[in-house]
């Protein structure tokens, strides 16, 4: 098990950041926040795929204004987005649960005070967004966009923070490419133990945001960096938690649900995988015990994985095995394999519950 870095615990809300806590997901809505039905709306589907956290949009004082009807209407903490006029945060502050801004465009240091001030009466966290497009001048006159540069900002403005007595801080340092985010990242990790907020900025559409995202939060998390992560999806709000989730579950940093081992199609398949393996992730999808099972399409890589899964298909030529820890349980036709198989692994996570 690789060990995570020590952090700080914080919280956003009722969600705990940092810590023992897990990592957390999050997303953002896309909605005008001053349309509380449509922001509402998105809210809840968030919340229903899965969502810890969700943030929105605060550009214009009547976006500001919603807030207080927003967040009477949803369960999830709430974070506040703000950019330019740190007026909006100080408003924003009265009904949130978490304060994030970019210090390279709020602009002077008294605004950041306010700000400060506002989450300390309410007893807020503040996010901290570095993000290599918009770096503080002076910091991008002396380093340009890149990790350094990112890193000198973060650093400057989380002293800033202690400075006024704040430390309830989480971290971002976000980049369009993977390569910057994930060099700033590893480059602060060591100097602080704030919690990071993990994520690989304008990844784009599905495709691209999701292999980006694999790689730079996937390669953080194994390195034990991170706390709270938002896949940036061009796209269905519903995906970025399914891809986050799923980067969290596969590097390791969360046991929640099936693991699902399949093989890659070949020759040597007997049966129609493709569609097996469908029906199972449907099937089992709402399964949240912490288990292998496989579904494999031949003799002969099947028996040697089924011996490692708690529940396994093992696809001959018009039939098949079910089997439960390396043990036989049944040999049936092709048709009936999924069916027994879900039986399975339902009595089996039953069983480990």
């Amino acid at each position: 098990m690789i060990e995570r870095y020590p952090t700080k615990k914080i919280y956003v809300g009722d969600v705990a950041i940092g810590g023992d806590a897990p990592i957390s997901v999050q997303s953002m809505t896309f909605t005008n926040t001053r349309d509380v039905e449509a922001t509402v709306e998105q809210i809840n589907r968030l919340h229903f795929a899965g969502a810890d956290i969700v943030r929105v949009a605060v550009p214009e004082m009547e976006d500001a204004l919603a807030l207080r009807q927003i967040k009477e209407r949803i369960s999830l903490p709430l974070v506040a987005d703000i950019h330019f006029n740190y007026r909006l945060a100080l408003e924003a502050a009265k009904w949130v649960d978490c304060i994030r801004f970019n210090p390279g465009n709020i602009g002077e240091k008294s605004r950041i005070k306010e700000i400060v001030k506002a989450c300390q009466e309410r007893n807020l966290t503040i996010r901290v967004g570095v993000n290599a497009g918009s770096l503080e001048k002076e910091f991008e006159d002396r380093y340009g966009a890149t990790a350094e540069g990112m890193v000198a900002s973060a650093e400057y403005n989380i002293k800033f923070l202690e400075d006024l007595g704040f430390t309830d801080i989480k971290v971002s340092l976000k980049a369009s490419d993977v390569e910057r985010t994930v060099e700033a990242y590893r480059m602060l990790r060591p100097r602080n133990d704030y919690p990071f907020h993990l994520g690989v900025t304008e990844a784009g559409t599905i495709f691209h945001a999701t292999v980006k995202s694999a790689i730079g939060i996937g390669s953080l998390l194994l390195d034990g960096i991170g706390d709270t992560i938002r896949v940036s999806i061009t796209g269905e709000l519903e995906k970025e938690i399914e891809v986050g989730r799923a980067i969290v579950k596969d590097a390791g940093r969360s046991k929640e649900g099936l693991n699902i081992i399949s093989c890659p199609t070949c020759g040597r398949i007997e049966a129609d995988l493709v569609s097996a393996v469908a029906e199972v992730e449907r099937r089992t999808a709402h399964i949240k015990t912490p288990m292998n099972v496989s579904v494999m399409g031949c003799v002969v890589n099947a028996i040697g994985e089924a011996k490692h899964a708690d529940v396994a298909i093992a696809y001959g030529k018009g039939s098949g095995l079910v089997m439960v820890r390396g043990e036989v349980v049944a040999r049936l036709p092709e048709e009936e394999l999924v069916d027994r198989f879900v039986q399975e692994v339902e009595r089996m996570a039953k069983l480990l519950t």
